[in-house]
């Protein structure tokens, strides 16, 4: 599907997740080509290049208005491609864009968005040589990203010097035209009004850093903050609340395959129509327009209408979710000992209890999802490791537009206040009826036949593993405050390239994984140095000036805790470094 509408100057914009954090040595040239790792005979050049630029229905910020931003000092906003926050540079792409970033819009009217790849391409460096992993946690610092737009676009707004410099910019034919200054002054106080008001209740005081972001806390702000509330704003702004809980991006290989997904695995998984409730949550949080509306037409059994004013594209989303099945784990590049390796093979393989991995990390057979899709086995386990995630998971909100919205037939309407998984749920599932089966319903056709049309709709192979998706999300927006702090437990191919580890990246090799928590280090650098024998990030780093402060044990509700998943600590030191070997090859 088409985007459904414009980008709209009032109607501002959310990104896939920055002023703490630079670069403290200049960026590699964007000539420097990186080494590809290998990832499959399915994965090539022309698929990359698809993934790095594929629009999803993301609208940050026009086009124009960003290459005319400032930073402090004056210098362009995109004078180094973005680098300086871990953005990758993209030479295929236009525009001084990087990797991750998407262009949508007519000519002279192009609007930025953030596609997957922006969080999930990794570049890192061993011995002097940049190599790419496609699909891999990028080292990206989108908090710092996102409070710099902010700034820089208050900085505009707050000196009349700097407001005609900018229209000089982006309006260059018409900069002394006293109405069309106007209406652009008026345009970006709109945006900048939405997107401040986010970014000045979500953002914590302490940064994520790079490599992570609260994800489902900025998804949930989105929503419940910007797109539900009256017009022309659309804010419920004492909605918003702050997104604490910062996640390791997770890497997308073999994602596909999962029977649960999101770190908390409360997402059902593994086909094409449980992608798409997947993806489409996700364009909400990466700045995706969204504004449902009530609907009174007869065929509309929804009672709202969700894609009038929705952004999402929901071809560019297939194409991405097509593209994502097609990355392979990446394969260690540098020497290994293969006799060593065999003996942590055999450790691997050991049972939990006797300090290996497979019980939890092995491939087996998960839930057979429809139409007779095999999936992988994701074990959710509460493994000591930070709980905070947990209560943003049980966020409640005051429901704005779509108090009294339902998904038919599956559970009571929104109420005044409700849980904040729940309006995302209605959001989502309500485009996804929308857009597959009512924009064209047969007048002749009742509402049973509409329902049951639904249920058996043969472009998604059937709704039901959708609608289970949703009493999913129902079920687990019952009693979160007292839930137990469980996170998936994925097939570990690859893990090598997707330090830092445990789900907030609170350890920074796997070496030290295979510490007891109370000797993990307390600190330390991020960025894509690489340590190819304790596997993981190097002790030293040049590129990002950033270093992350962990919690202890007691105090594993921090967002940064880096207690929990003992498992294998025990082990002896010939035992781990037997593990870590075999883990590089996995």
């Amino acid at each position: 599907m088409s985007t459904r509408f414009a980008f709209r100057s009032m109607a501002g914009g959310f990104a896939c997740l920055a002023s703490l954090a630079t670069l403290s040595s200049p960026a590699r040239a964007a000539d420097s080509a990186p080494i590809y790792l290998d990832q499959g005979a399915d994965w090539d050049a022309a698929a990359r290049s698809e993934y790095y630029t594929q629009d999803q229905g993301s609208r940050v910020i026009p086009l124009a208005w960003l290459a005319a931003l400032e930073q402090p000092d004056g210098t362009p906003f995109l004078a180094d491609n973005l680098a300086r926050y871990g953005y990758l540079p993209n030479p295929s792409n236009g525009n001084r864009l990087p990797v991750g970033f998407s262009i949508a819009g007519e000519k002279g009217a192009e609007v930025v968005g953030m596609t997957c790849s922006a969080c999930h391409t990794r570049q890192i460096e061993v011995g002097g040589k940049d190599y790419r992993i496609d699909g891999g946690p990028a080292f990206s610092d989108a908090y710092n990203f996102f409070a710099d737009i902010d700034s820089a676009a208050g900085r505009v707004l707050a000196s009349e010097d700097k407001f005609k410099a900018f229209a000089a910019k982006v309006l260059p034919a018409a900069a002394s035209d006293p109405t069309a200054l106007a209406a652009l002054r008026k345009s970006l106080e709109a945006w900048h009004l939405r997107y401040h008001t986010l970014m000045a209740g979500a953002l914590p005081k302490q940064p994520w850093g790079p490599t992570r972001l609260d994800a489902v806390g900025m998804i949930f702000n989105r929503i419940i903050g910007l797109d539900i509330g009256p017009p022309p704003s659309y804010l419920i702004p004492e909605n918003i609340k702050v997104a604490k809980a910062p996640v390791r991006y997770p890497f997308l290989w073999n994602a596909p395959k999962q029977d649960r997904t999101q770190w908390s695995g409360f997402l059902n998984n593994g086909n094409d129509t449980l992608s798409v409730p997947r993806n489409l949550g996700q364009v909400y949080g990466t700045f995706g327009e969204f504004h449902p509306v009530k609907d009174s037409r007869w065929w509309n059994l929804l009672r709202y209408d969700y894609l009038t004013h929705n952004s999402a594209n929901f071809a560019g989303l297939n194409k991405l979710e097509s593209l994502v099945k097609r990355i392979g784990p990446p394969k260690w590049a540098w020497p290994y000992d293969a006799d060593l390796a065999a003996k942590g093979k055999e450790i691997y393989n050991r049972s939990t209890a006797d300090g290996g991995c497979a019980d939890c990390h092995g491939i087996r057979p998960g839930q057979v999802q429809f139409p007779n899709v095999q999936t992988w086995a994701t074990p959710l386990q509460d493994v000591g490791t930070d709980a905070t995630q947990y209560e943003i998971l049980a966020w409640k909100a005051k429901t704005g537009v779509l108090e009294g919205a339902a998904i038919p037939h599956l559970r009571k309407p929104l109420a005044e206040t409700d849980y904040a998984l729940s309006v995302l749920a209605v959001s989502v599932l309500g485009a996804i009826i929308q857009d597959r089966i009512l924009p064209s319903p047969d007048p002749k056709e009742s509402m049973a036949d509409i329902v049951k049309k639904l249920r058996e709709l043969p472009s998604l192979g059937g709704l039901d593993g959708a609608f289970r998706v949703f009493q999913d999300l129902v079920a687990l927006g019952t009693g979160l405050e007292n839930a137990a702090p469980r996170y998936e437990a994925r097939v570990m191919e690859g893990v090598w390239a997707a330090a830092p580890y445990l789900h907030n990246g609170s350890v920074p090799t796997l070496a030290e994984l295979l510490e007891p928590p109370a000797k993990r280090v307390a600190s330390f650098k991020i960025g894509p140095a690489y340590d190819t024998e304790k596997v993981g990030l190097a002790v030293e780093q040049s590129k990002l000036d950033y270093t992350l402060n962990t919690t202890d044990c007691s105090d594993i509700r921090s967002g940064n805790s880096r207690c929990g998943h003992d498992y294998g600590t025990w082990l002896k030191p010939e035992e781990k470094k037997a593990l870590l070997e075999y883990l590089k090859i996995l």
